[in-house]
């Protein structure tokens, strides 16, 4: 704190009470200070990891040319996809159960609903993997050819993804960002980007499937690590016993949180699928790198969401509503305010980051400006999805998602054969635009919470208690 007022007397006066909200933040010790705090590591992890993963996908880029690049990060984003898809919203179920077994001080619920997310997953991607290398065996001859080793690979990966799935959101659940973050985000892209380069050293191709042996290789490493990680900080805070298994009540939640999320994520990453199954793969790429770029814009979003969804799990079992619409609120605004200011920033330089990855790729400028336009209407109202699923309304979630996702593949599928990559962009902004159009009005009709960044959350609280 000494350090902070000696700050203060050197800085502009309009700076003194953005310095003491960062100071509040910093040392609060109550929930809102506690989802502040993971709200800022998350910020801070994501910014980290933004880099890296920039710096990697040029680097990658740069290595392999359009057309090996957009192979790779084709079958990667089906990986990362089908990975996050097989876990069955267990990911997320924990974070639902977690702090709330751990505010009953329920240990043997604790220690059977991580053990079991763990194994389900596992087995879930498994099952999957399998049945994907059957479809390539017997149905191989209508895919490019291309396309079949990397896609290959990356089955090999699936069950990993969901085990670091979990495990992020186990860490998450008991407020441990870095431990949750980190590895996903932070280790694995460096893992991937060192052992590529280590691979062309020692004069591999300059190919995606050696992208994908690498990225394979990565994963497993990275997975295994935060699972010996979290078990060891499970043991020490929830010391060895019985385990209860209650895997039905936890199926029945975990099944619309998967359709949610599921949708979610399909609506995030459909774009890009989409792309690959209409143009060609240095098409694709130009596509993804100017929507990972603008995508700098989303790990603000993706902070905030991880700060807010174990708050407002537990501000659930409150009586009084008000004080959850008061912090929904706020994290409308945590979602938009910086959102736009990295946007803004990004569209700036755009060209710049853009050339980065090779001169056919600043063709995506616009694409850029046309996805920052879906990303801040979304930024608007925050992590709607969230607090709806924490508030048990899965299946009004699940019925928005439809609807959206429904809009987004509708929308490329009519406009990519029109207008190319310009029409995929329209169509991803479209589909987020109506996402938080009916979010919006989901929360506010089932909730009564107003979750938008500009207005009152609780302007129809406060009406139907005057009532």
């Amino acid at each position: 704190m000494a350090v902070i007022h000696t700050a203060e007397k050197l800085l502009p006066s309009g700076l003194h009470p953005v310095l003491h909200k960062l100071a509040s933040a910093l040392t609060r010790e109550d929930e809102t200070g506690r989802a502040q705090r993971m709200a800022l590591i998350a910020f801070a992890i994501r910014i980290v990891s933004a880099a890296i993963a920039f710096g990697s996908q040029i680097v990658q880029a740069r290595l392999m040319g359009e057309f090996e690049y957009g192979i790779f990060v084709f079958v990667w984003v089906l990986v990362v996809l089908f990975g996050n898809l097989s876990c069955l919203g267990f990911h997320t179920a924990v974070i639902r159960f977690l702090p709330q077994y751990d505010a009953r001080d329920e240990r043997d619920e604790i220690r059977g609903l991580t053990m079991t997310a763990r194994v389900f997953a596992i087995g879930s991607a498994s099952t999957l993997a399998l049945f994907g290398f059957v479809v390539l065996h017997f149905f191989g001859g209508a895919i490019e050819a291309y396309y079949m080793i990397p896609l290959f690979l990356g089955l090999m990966a699936l069950p990993m993804i969901a085990l670091g799935d979990v495990l992020d959101g186990t860490a998450r659940a008991n407020s441990w960002p870095v431990a949750a973050l980190s590895p996903t985000y932070i280790v694995r892209p460096l893992l991937i980007l060192g052992f590529m380069l280590a691979a062309v050293v020692l004069g591999a191709p300059q190919t995606a499937t050696t992208a994908m042996q690498a990225a394979l290789a990565a994963t497993y490493v990275t997975s295994l690590g935060q699972f010996l990680t979290i078990d060891k900080r499970l043991q020490e805070r929830f010391v060895a016993g019985p385990r209860k298994i209650d895997f039905l009540a936890w199926f029945k939640v975990a099944i619309p949180i998967f359709l949610i999320e599921g949708f979610g994520f399909l609506l995030t990453n459909s774009d890009v699928v989409v792309v690959g199954l209409y143009l060609e793969p240095d098409q694709v790429a130009v596509y993804f790198a100017a929507a990972k770029t603008m995508a700098l814009v989303q790990f603000v979003f993706f902070a905030v969401k991880a700060a807010a969804a174990p708050r407002f799990s537990a501000m659930m079992a409150a009586d009084d509503i008000r004080p959850l619409a008061v912090f929904a609120g706020t994290t409308a605004r945590w979602s938009f305010w910086p959102s736009l200011i990295v946007g803004l920033s990004v569209l700036a330089a755009g060209d710049l980051l853009l050339s980065l990855f090779g001169n056919a790729f600043t063709a995506g400028y616009w694409l850029m400006a046309i996805l920052f336009a879906g990303s801040l209407s979304k930024a608007l109202i925050g992590p709607g999805e969230v607090l709806l699923t924490m508030a048990g309304k899965q299946q009004l979630c699940v019925a928005l998602y439809v609807v959206a996702l429904a809009t987004n593949i509708g929308l490329n599928v009519t406009l990519i054969p029109l207008y190319g990559l310009t029409g995929a962009a329209t169509a991803t902004a479209a589909a987020m635009m109506v996402e938080a159009l009916l979010l919006h009005i989901a929360v506010r009709q089932s909730l009564g919470i107003v979750l938008f960044a500009f207005a009152d959350p609780l302007a129809i609280l406060n009406k139907t208690r005057m009532s």
